[in-house]
């Protein structure tokens, strides 16, 4: 039994917050490599949960990052290349796994994504 699946399905209730699944498209640049955005897809609706923080060397700078667990209804083609948005909130997707035997529920491990300035 993985960590996900030992876990309890949260309520339905408890499933409030609204996320849009946002895909990447890479676009050539015009310089021989390429250029990632990502678009809008479908409105999902979850439960998430703070995990902690941590940090991370990036440009030789401490960055904080923050992990949360974000539960949603199961769905295909859920991938760790793509990422949920919540209002101004954007969250990156490191991992999805399945919830319980039946697999109606995805868990995504997600880290928050920094707000540009």
């Amino acid at each position: 039994m993985t960590n996900a699946a030992a876990q309890a399905r949260p309520p339905i209730g408890a499933r409030r917050r609204r996320f849009v699944l946002e895909r990447p498209v890479d676009e050539p640049d015009g310089f021989g490599g390429t250029y990632r955005r990502y678009v809008a897809g479908p409105l999902l609706w979850g439960a998430i949960e703070p995990l902690g923080a941590g940090e991370r060397l990036r440009g030789g700078r401490a960055e904080s990052v923050a992990s949360h667990r974000i539960t949603l209804r199961a769905r295909p083609g859920l991938a760790p290349d793509m990422r949920l948005a919540a209002g101004p909130r954007r969250f990156l997707i490191r991992s999805v796994e399945e919830l319980g035997p039946r697999g109606r529920d995805l868990v995504c491990r997600v880290e928050e994504m920094e707000a540009a300035a």
